[in-house]
């Protein structure tokens, strides 16, 4: 069964130490156009230059090259967990909810590579 439904968006999570130095320099060279940037979640957000695909910019106290989080949007969140979880994939602790705005959990595929589910509330 999928849970990934064709119609939604993949967001590309990656940690950065400084989220305006980041956003700049994916704007200047890649050609990316801000989205939005929400200080109180440590978010921002940038638009590629692929229909459906974002990079999104966490802040983070440690930054480790390579590590990136697909993250991918789905039309109900707690649907998509609970039939994730009837098929045993191990998520990494309770969903985070940042109210108006967004619902992820991560969990990791058979080789422990992060993986994030995420349902946008600010359209509802």
């Amino acid at each position: 069964m999928s849970t990934i439904s064709p119609d939604n968006t993949i967001t590309i999570a990656l940690s950065v130490s400084d989220r305006s130095v980041s956003a700049a320099w994916y704007k200047k060279h890649l050609g990316f156009d801000e989205l939005f940037s929400a200080d109180e979640a440590g978010w921002t957000e940038l638009a590629t230059n692929t229909a459906g695909v974002t990079i999104g910019l966490g802040d983070a106290e440690k930054v480790s090259p390579g590590s990136t989080m697909p993250v991918f949007g789905v039309p109900n969140f707690d649907q998509a967990r609970a039939a994730l979880e009837a098929e045993g994939v191990a998520f990494d602790g309770e969903t985070i909810e940042v109210e108006g705005m967004v619902k992820v959990a991560a969990f990791f595929d058979p080789d422990g590579n992060p993986l994030m589910i995420a349902e946008d509330l600010s359209q509802g």
